[in-house]
């Protein structure tokens, strides 16, 4: 059975725009860590506030974010947008995820 995984995050809003452009170009590298860590069905969604949504889905996030820990190109790509983050208390935008309660779900 999948987990489907909402989280909120917040980006500086100065810097909405370039991180939207950052997502526009991710490193094939990296789409293939999401992928071979179980990330499915992954999605951003960004306000003009900084309002970070994310959702995705996999069969245990605890696993998927530990296998995504490891990998290399998480680290350097995590260094590469740490920029844009607020909030995060020195973590890197993966480890800050805490995801949201389900409340409804329309099958």
């Amino acid at each position: 059975m999948s987990q489907r995984v909402c989280f909120k995050l917040r980006i500086n809003p100065e810097f909405v725009d370039e991180y939207k452009q950052r997502h526009a170009e991710v490193w094939p590298e990296m789409l293939t860590a999401l992928s071979e860590s179980g990330w499915t069905n992954y999605s951003l969604f960004v306000a003009p506030d900084g309002e970070l949504i994310g959702y995705l889905e996999c069969e245990d996030l605890a696993k998927s974010l530990e296998l995504m820990g490891r990998a290399e190109v998480n680290t350097l790509w995590q260094a590469s947008v740490a920029k844009f983050f607020v909030g995060l208390d020195g973590r890197a935008a993966d480890e800050a995820i805490r995801p949201l309660e389900e409340v409804f779900h329309l099958v």
